[in-house]
């Protein structure tokens, strides 16, 4: 049970930063959205896996 819900935080965690990277986009900080794009990736990515 514990490993569901850590791969589960590890993709909210995932969706938010997405989310970071839309804001990010849109206010210009184009290298600020690609940092958070990575970790996005890296969430997303850790969750599934762990799944």
């Amino acid at each position: 049970m514990t490993e569901n819900l850590i791969a589960g935080v590890m993709v909210f965690i995932g969706l938010f930063l997405i989310g970071g990277v839309f804001s990010l986009a849109r206010q210009g900080l184009k290298v600020g959205a690609v940092v958070c794009a990575l970790g996005a990736a890296m969430a997303i990515t850790a969750g599934v896996l762990w799944w």
